[in-house]
């Protein structure tokens, strides 16, 4: 009899058990590790965005100026989801790219801190999408850094002056 090792796919431990089967037939399991956030998990899931990876792409996605719809396609997976998510990480995501700025010398610093100030010297750019309703429209605003082209700032939210102010006040 072969046993294979199964480990819990957000806290990589293996105190995971067997929690029986969803409908389609597919074996879950359960993480009895008390601090996992996850508590049931399959090791392949037919719907690509179950898998815990999906979210940092679709993240990365956004971050590099890809749209709502652009996402779902190249992901193949469905909009809400894409919206969903994006909405989820809100609060964890920090709106100014920090790696970026830490890779930067102390003289690429002082050039590129006054583009930051003003917003005459980044382009600023905004794109929507909407799933359902086109009344409940998601827009992400970013900045970006004319003469490189990497982003500078982004928010996300409803198309308003203040969500446009807050993009540019970093």
């Amino acid at each position: 009899m072969a046993t294979i090792l199964v480990k819990c796919t957000s806290c990589k431990k293996t105190e995971v058990v067997r929690h029986g089967y969803d409908v389609k037939g597919n074996e879950r399991f359960l993480c009895r590790n008390s601090r996992c956030q996850t508590k049931t998990f399959q090791l392949d899931y037919i719907y690509q965005a179950k898998y815990p990876e999906m979210t940092n792409k679709i993240i990365e996605m956004a971050i590099n100026s890809s749209g709502i719809r652009d996402t779902s396609r190249v992901l193949k997976i469905s909009p809400t989801t894409v919206i969903d998510r994006l909405k989820q990480q809100e609060s964890k995501l920090i709106q100014v790219n920090k790696p970026y700025l830490e890779s930067l010398t102390q003289r690429e610093l002082q050039e590129l801190y006054p583009k930051m100030v003003k917003i005459e010297e980044a382009e600023m750019d905004e794109m929507w999408s909407f799933v359902g309703k086109k009344e409940e429209q998601c827009w992400l605003w970013h900045a970006i850094d004319h003469r490189t082209g990497k982003l500078l700032a982004y928010v996300f939210g409803r198309r308003k002056d203040e969500v446009y102010k807050h993009t540019g006040s970093y």
